[in-house]
């Protein structure tokens, strides 16, 4: 056993292990429910020059059958083989378009605005939905009417679609939330009645910070956010993506200015790090456990 590897932090690194094969032994969701009675479920995947990897991600959620699927495709003006890709599966799209817009937070506010689901998430063009994700999800909805968000685990997978690290995450409080955003973003889903109460749309002021402010968003509301134990989704690495290319910069201002927005001032690296130690702390107990075996509640 590899005691160096073990102890290297999972948790918002970009890949932790060499690559090899995705396993994933999910239980069957509860059938419980008559197909009446599922809740619609609106999924916005926002697309720009991803011909490479779109398919795959409408693959992932296409394939999941869930027979109360809302599929929004929102293109900003691809110019290689995306469209060609959108228009194969366009039997199981409810509705796309391809034009150029401002950047990814106008093309998801766009897709939200044509989607009536009581449900809701996007899934970026090159993610995936985990198998039996939105039935995993859904049945816990349904099972828990009070819940208005919930986020998973994450699995992290490269260009040729072998796994390179798994995010086990302990839930993430109001509190941490300030300081840090480690909730996958492929992986979260919430209500209809959480979005109208947050001003039914992102911030298009942000180009890479709009989930952590929207998150921000729900906390102040007083809208909890629930954490599955299942891996719900996997992001994907490669060199084209925004996180590792010249933008990276953006994305730290960004992030700074959220939290100078909430904080009321500007933080400190020392202060950042002290603030979110004890949650990424926490994560490696939990992802330490799953490894030896001992922890049953991650679901697999």
């Amino acid at each position: 056993m590899n005691i160096k590897r073990m102890l290297r932090l999972g948790v918002g690194q970009l890949g932790t292990y060499s690559p090899r094969p995705v396993f994933l032994r999910h239980l069957q969701p509860n059938n419980h429910l008559c197909k009446q009675a599922l809740p619609k479920i609106s999924i916005v995947v926002h697309s720009f020059n991803q011909g490479r990897f779109i398919e795959a991600t409408l693959q992932s959620i296409i394939n999941q059958r869930y027979p109360n699927l809302e599929l929004i495709v929102v293109d900003g003006g691809s110019t290689d083989n995306t469209i060609s890709v959108k228009k194969k599966y366009e039997a199981h799209i409810t509705w796309w378009v391809s034009e150029p817009d401002s950047g990814q937070t106008e093309t998801i506010n766009k897709g939200f605005i044509r989607s009536p689901g009581e449900i809701m998430a996007w899934i970026n063009s090159d993610d995936l939905a985990a198998p039996k994700a939105i039935h995993q999800v859904v049945d816990y909805f349904v099972k828990h009417p009070e819940t208005q968000v919930v986020y998973g685990n994450r699995i992290l997978n490269n260009e040729d679609n072998l796994e390179i690290g798994r995010w086990i995450l302990p839930r993430q409080s109001n509190r941490e939330l300030k300081w840090a955003d480690f909730v996958p973003q492929e992986t979260l889903y919430w209500t209809r009645k959480a979005w109208n109460l947050t001003g039914a749309r992102l911030d298009e002021s942000f180009r890479f910070a709009m989930d952590w402010d929207f998150l921000l968003r729900l906390s102040a509301k007083q809208i909890d956010t629930h954490h599955l134990p299942l891996f719900l989704g996997l992001f994907r690495i490669h060199l084209q993506q925004k996180i590792s290319s010249q933008m990276l910069s953006i994305a730290q201002q960004e992030i700074r200015e959220t939290l100078r927005r909430k904080l009321g001032f500007q933080s400190s690296w020392r202060q950042l790090i002290l603030n979110t130690t004890p949650f990424l702390l926490a994560a490696k107990t939990q992802e330490l456990s799953f490894k030896l075996g001992l922890n049953r509640n991650v679901k697999t």
